[in-house]
C-alpha cells in the first residue's frame, strides 16, 4: 500500500473515501426506513415525506455498512474472492443500499436509477406493498441468505466454503442471532473446514448491546470470558471496539488485514507443506453502538436517555417527538403494544388538530423519586441498568405491568395532562385544549 497514517494502515485519502462511502450508504439505509419523498432533502422535511409504518432495523445496518466498505478495500487490493453473508435480521436496507451505490442494483432493477427519481424510488419500495422486504430477500441482488430466518448464517457460509478453496466467506453475526440454538452449534463447523481443499470461514461476531427489545448475552459477559468461549470453538479473535469513526476504520482496516493474512498462512501451510493438524482459524469481534452514527443532540441538546425518566412506559423526559414500545414481562407483550400504538396515534392527530409541532414530556416535580426501570434479578437486566432510562414513583413516570390500569390511563386518559408540553409550528399560535 502506499502512504499510511501513523495510526492504521489506511491512507488519509482512502480513509476519507471509505468514510464518504459509508455516510453515503448509512443515509441510503435511513432513507428507505423512513422516507417515501424528499429524498435529498432538498426542502424542510413534513409528515407527507415520512412513510406511516416503519420496518427496517437502523440498530443494525450501520455496522453491517462499515463492514461492506472495509469488504471492498481488501476485495479490490487482494483480488480476493469473496461473498458476504449476514445474519442479523432486518439488515436489509444496508445490503440494498451499497448495491445500488456500487450500481449493481440498477443493472438489474433499470428503474430504479442512479439520480433523484431512482432514489425515491428505491426509498419508496422499500418494506411497502409490491415493494421489497425489510430483510436481505431474494430480490437483493447476490442473495443466497434470507436475513429474516435468524441462526443460519453461519452454516450458510460453511457450506458456501465447502469445496470451494479460493472463496473467503466473510459472515457477520448478531448478537441477538447468536443466543439462537441453531446459531450457537454452527461455531463448531470449522471442525469440519479443511484448509487443503476447502475455502475460509471469517466469522464477524457484531456485539452493539441489544437484541429486538433488550441486552444480549455475549455483550454483557467479561471480554475474558468472551475470548475464552470463542477459543474453545476453535477461533483465535480479533477485536474491534469503539464509536468513533476514523479510529475505528483503522482499527479494521488493520484487523482485515491481519485475518486475511493468517487465513493465507494456515492454507499455504496445508497446501504447501502438508500439514495436517487443524487450524485456529481467525474471527473478528466487533463492538460498536447500536444504531451507530444517529443523532446524539435532539433540539441543540444531547440525548442520554440513561438520564432520562419513562413517561407513561413509552417516552422519555425531555426528549420530543420519541416514542417506543416495550411490551410487559407478565403478560402478551401485543396488548401493551397496542395500546402504545393508539396512544401515539390519539397523540399525533391531537397535535395536527391543534397546530403543533413537538410534544415534549417534562418531570418538573421534585417529589417524584427516582429508581430503576426494571427489578429484575437477572445479571444480563443488572449489567444493563445504568444505560437504561429510569421510571418515577409515580403515573406517568411509573411503568405499570398491569395491563388493566394502563388501559384506563393510556387508551382513555388525557393527552393534555400537565406534564406533557407541546410546542406549536412556527406557522401557529400557541394554545392549549383538553385532550
Amino acid at each position: 500500500m502506499s502512504e499510511t497514517t501513523s495510526k492504521g494502515p489506511l491512507s488519509p485519502d482512502l480513509l476519507a473515501k471509505m468514510d464518504a462511502y459509508w455516510r453515503a450508504a448509512n443515509y441510503l439505509s435511513v432513507g428507505q426506513i423512513y422516507l417515501k419523498d424528499n429524498p435529498l432533502l432538498e426542502r424542510p422535511l413534513t409528515l407527507d415525506d415520512v412513510k406511516p409504518r416503519l420496518l427496517g432495523h437502523w440498530g443494525t445496518t450501520p455496522g453491517l455498512n462499515f463492514l461492506y466498505v472495509h469488504w471492498n478495500r481488501v476485495i479490490r487490493e487482494r483480488n480476493l474472492d469473496m461473498i458476504y453473508i449476514i445474519g442479523p435480521g432486518h439488515g436489509g436496507p444496508g445490503l440494498v443500499a451499497n448495491t445500488y451505490l456500487e450500481g449493481s442494483y440498477t443493472e438489474i432493477y433499470p428503474h430504479i436509477e442512479q439520480n433523484r427519481d431512482g432514489i425515491k424510488r428505491l426509498f419508496r419500495q422499500f418494506s411497502w406493498p409490491y415493494g421489497i422486504p425489510s430483510h436481505v430477500a431474494p430480490e437483493t441482488p447476490g442473495s443466497i441468505h434470507e436475513g429474516g430466518e435468524l441462526g443460519y448464517s453461519l452454516v450458510h457460509a460453511f457450506g458456501a466454503a465447502f469445496d470451494n478453496p479460493n472463496l473467503i466467506v466473510a459472515c457477520v453475526v448478531g448478537d441477538g442471532e447468536a443466543e439462537t440454538g441453531a446459531l450457537a452449534t454452527s461455531w463448531h463447523s470449522n471442525k469440519f473446514l479443511d484448509p487443503r481443499r476447502d475455502g475460509a470461514v471469517l466469522p464477524i461476531l457484531h456485539l452493539n448491546g441489544y437484541k429486538i427489545a433488550g441486552p444480549t448475552v455475549l455483550a454483557r459477559i467479561p471480554a475474558e470470558e468472551l475470548d475464552s468461549l470463542l477459543r474453545g470453538y476453535g477461533y483465535a479473535p480479533i477485536v474491534v471496539e469503539g464509536d468513533d469513526p476514523m479510529p475505528m476504520h483503522q482499527r479494521m482496516a488493520a484487523a482485515l488485514d491481519r485475518a486475511i493474512a493468517e487465513i493465507a498462512a494456515i492454507q499455504r501451510a496445508a497446501r504447501e507443506s502438508g500439514v495436517t493438524e487443524r487450524p485456529r482459524w481467525p474471527m473478528i469481534v466487533l463492538r460498536s453502538p447500536k444504531g451507530w452514527t444517529g443523532p446524539k443532540v435532539v433540539d441543540g441538546k444531547p440525548v442520554d436517555l440513561s438520564k432520562t425518566l419513562a413517561y407513561k412506559g413509552m417516552m422519555y423526559s425531555n426528549v420530543p417527538n420519541l416514542a417506543s414500545a416495550f411490551g410487559y414481562t407478565n403478560a402478551s407483550w401485543t396488548l401493551k403494544c397496542d395500546l402504545i400504538s393508539g396512544y401515539v396515534c390519539r397523540l399525533l392527530n391531537y397535535m395536527d388538530r391543534n397546530g403543533y409541532a413537538t410534544c415534549t414530556p417534562r418531570m418538573n416535580e421534585r417529589s417524584v423519586k427516582t429508581e430503576p426501570a426494571m427489578d429484575f434479578s437477572s445479571g444480563y437486566i443488572q449489567r444493563a441498568l445504568d444505560t437504561l432510562p429510569r421510571q418515577g414513583s409515580r403515573f406517568p413516570w411509573r411503568l405499570n405491568q398491569n395491563y388493566v390500569r394502563d388501559l384506563k390511563l393510556i387508551r382513555y386518559g388525557r393527552l393534555n395532562d400537565g406534564a406533557m408540553e407541546f410546542r406549536a409550528a412556527p406557522s401557529h399560535r400557541s394554545h392549549s385544549m383538553p385532550g
